[in-house]
Formats: structure tokens, sequence, C-alpha cells
């Protein structure tokens, strides 16, 4: 990762290689002035997940949703293409979809009723006749307007502001191997469990962006669950895995993952733990086989064995361990972010072991479970000490730099994936 010294009391991050040293003002959890700053040069530039394929798996399937600020129509039209519309009448400014979700063939705005298809074409105009030239919207000026870029990538779908951004495999760069490892556990495609997850946090945005891959505070933060899968497990020996793996890797544009096996829990795809019973450990089996022989030992191994934490800038987080959980949070004030998860899930999992998952994902990762209340009471205390921020000007986040100057692999209990996004935080804002 290269660094710069800075040692200007008004910058915001100041780093000194030689030193192992890497602060960040804590004036970037704090300032209005750098949350404008932050939607203009990194929310309006790179590329945001909308949703998966999935959510809108029918023709006429809509969703609305809020990504980057702005209120969306995330859909699927009447001919099968997926569309990202900006719900706004082009007349008035109203909303023009008012429903979280849905199937339609057509949008129509409450205050006048202008009346729009689902691939966004204005379609009908009360008083048109009399009121409107014949050739009204000849140009599709009065149709709903689209975002300026949308692509998607193995069934995950983004959006982007920015008509000039680089493409979304470009901007991917080293995430598009996690991705597919995490989607190539299904032979059929992937879907989305349920619905949406909605919870807020008050405490900075990019707070949860460096929890979400930290392994430092595992043990400390979430000891009961740790001593709540020793107990489930008591009466049976935990397999573990061929090798102790535990790396943290920069996968360019800000993106990073903690990769990493050994660990105490169980995943439908597919690893056994005793609390699973003997039937599971059979069909567990019979999984990984099937891997093996899509994919060969190694690669299979890395599906079935390895746990992932992945951070792609700006805001999205993908959690491949006990279950797969797709989050994002935007921020509305300094203080206090939205946030929407979801399960993600093959296609093809019986209803055992989508079950299974589903009770992973809820004990740990959702928003009763044992992680993320745990996670944000932190955060939020983070965001409360931070009143003392003119006395205690800077966070540390230099654990692990000695190791990189000896040219040691980082693991993911050190800092450095927290590094690897406020370079690129960094860069964004002051470019």
């Amino acid at each position: 990762m290269e660094t710069i010294i800075n040692k200007s009391e008004q910058s915001l991050i100041q780093v000194n290689k030689e030193e192992c040293e890497f602060k960040v003002s804590r004036r970037a959890f704090l300032d209005q002035d750098i949350l404008e700053l932050e939607k203009r040069k990194v929310f309006d530039k790179c590329w945001l997940y909308l949703g998966h394929e999935s959510e809108v798996a029918n023709n006429g399937d809509f969703i609305m949703r809020d990504v980057g600020g702005r209120n969306l129509i995330f859909n699927k039209d009447s001919n099968g293409e997926i569309h990202a519309f900006l719900n706004t009448c082009p007349h008035r400014g109203a909303l023009v979809c008012r429903d979280r979700r849905g199937n339609s063939k057509t949008f129509q705005c409450f205050y006048h009723a202008w009346t729009f298809n689902n691939k966004g074409q204005l379609i009908g105009q009360p008083g048109a006749r009399d009121g409107y030239p014949k050739d009204v919207n000849c140009d599709g000026s009065l149709n709903l307007y689209e975002v300026p870029r949308l692509e998607s990538y193995r069934g995950m779908i983004f959006i982007n502001f920015d008509i000039n951004a680089v493409g979304l495999e470009e901007y991917l760069a080293g995430a598009k191997e996690y991705i597919d490892l995490i989607m190539d556990q299904s032979e059929v495609g992937m879907e989305i469990l349920g619905g949406t997850h909605e919870y807020s946090v008050r405490a900075n945005w990019k707070l949860l962006c460096e929890n979400s891959a930290d392994g430092y505070h595992g043990l400390p933060t979430h000891a009961t669950y740790f001593q709540y899968l020793t107990e489930t497990n008591k009466n049976g020996k935990m397999p573990a895995p061929g090798t102790n793996y535990n790396e943290a890797k920069d996968l360019g544009n800000g993106h990073s993952v903690t990769e990493k096996n050994m660990l105490p829990w169980g995943r439908p795809v597919a690893r056994w733990v005793p609390s699973m019973g003997e039937k599971a450990k059979h069909d567990i089996e019979k999984i990984q086989q099937r891997l093996i022989e899509r994919f060969g030992e190694k690669r299979a191994k890395r599906i079935y064995e390895n746990d992932y934490n992945m951070i792609i800038f700006p805001n999205l987080v993908i959690n491949n361990i006990m279950a797969i959980t797709i989050r994002t949070f935007y921020p509305i004030e300094p203080g206090y972010m939205e946030v929407n998860q979801w399960a993600l899930a093959p296609k093809e999992e019986n209803t055992e072991f989508k079950s299974r998952r589903l009770n992973n994902y809820l004990e740990f990762l959702g928003p009763g479970g044992f992680a993320s209340p745990d996670d944000n009471e932190a955060l939020e205390l983070c965001q409360q000490g931070y009143a003392n921020a003119n006395e205690v000007k800077w966070n540390d986040i230099s654990k692990g730099m000695n190791k990189e100057l000896r040219g040691e692999v980082p693991h993911s209990s050190d800092e450095y994936h927290m590094r690897v996004f406020w370079t690129r935080w960094n860069e964004m804002l002051t470019k």
C-alpha cells in the first residue's frame, strides 16, 4: 500500500510508514462538510450495489429502494430487462411508485395521474389532447429518468451516477474472484431469501466499513457467541480443515477481503459441526464431493472450507461465513446511518439446509443476533467518544504495519483492510 508521510494538523490522514503509524482524524466522523464531500466525490462517483437479480425474478416485479441518497424503482420490465428509474415524476416531481414492492405493468403518479409503463415510457396524460402539443414527448424527455449506468456481475446489480465511470468489472478488480467463489456454491444460481432487514445505527458509516472485516474485535466483543458455539458442540469433536489459513488482501480500488478457516461454526456449503447431527454430516460430504467434481479439490476447498469478509468500496459488505450476508449502509447524518442487509443462498438448497442457513444468519449476523447488536453498540460508543475529539484528535489504525515492513502476510486481526479503505477514501476526497 502506497503511503505518504503527512504531519499537517489539518490533514484527515497521517501516515508514517517508517514509524509504523497510520492515523485518521476524528473530524472524518463528525463534520457535516466532510459528509457533503463524500456524497459528491464518493457516492456520486463509485459503483453502488442496487440488488440481486432474484429480487425481481418475474417480469413486472419491482422494489422501491434508496441508493446513494436517491429513491429508485428497481424493476424488471415486461420484456425481462432490468432498470433503475429515479422515482420522481418528470412533471412536478412526486413519487410515481409508493409501494415498497410488487408486480405491475405501470406506475402512476398520485398527483396528476401521469402514467408510465414498466419500461419507463410515458403512456398517459389526463387532458393531453387539448393541453399539450401533438408531438409531446417525441424526444422521450417526459419518460421516467434512468440512472446513468447500470451493470451486473454474477447476478449482482450495481448502478453508478457518473456516466463517465469505468466499467463495473474493471471497478470490482480483485473482488470478482471472491464473488465467484460465493456464487459458485450453486449449480443453478443464487437467490435472496425473504426480504430486507433494515435498521439504523447512531454512528458514522465508515465505522461499519472498518468493523466489517475486523478480526481484532471478534473474541472480546462476541465472547458470548463463541461460548454458545462451544456449548452446543461440546459432545462432538470439531473437524478441522487441512490448513490454518488467515490472510487480509488488498483487492484494488479500495476493496479488501479477509480470508480464513479453522473457524468454529458450521456452514450449509459445506462445513459440518456436531450440532448439525449425523445425517447432515452425510449430506455435507455429498455437497463437498460435488464441488470437488465441478472445480477440483483446491478450488472446492476454498469454497467450502474458507470464510470471507469482503468490503467493496465504498459501502458494500459481503460476509461469507456461517451464512452469506450482503449489507449496504448510507449516511443520513455524520453520526447516523441506515443499514440494509439480505441473506443469500443457493436456489437448489433443500428446505432443511435453507432453514439451517437462515438460523445461522439470524443467530449471528441478523439485527437481533449475537453479533450485530454488539457491533452496533461498539460503533455507537465510538461515536459518543468522538465528543472528545478536540482533545483526542486521532484514531490509530496501525496494527500490523510492523509486519508489512518485515514482508509478512497481514492477518484478519491486523488493521490492513482498514488502511486499504482509508487510503482509497482519502484519494477520492482529495483529488
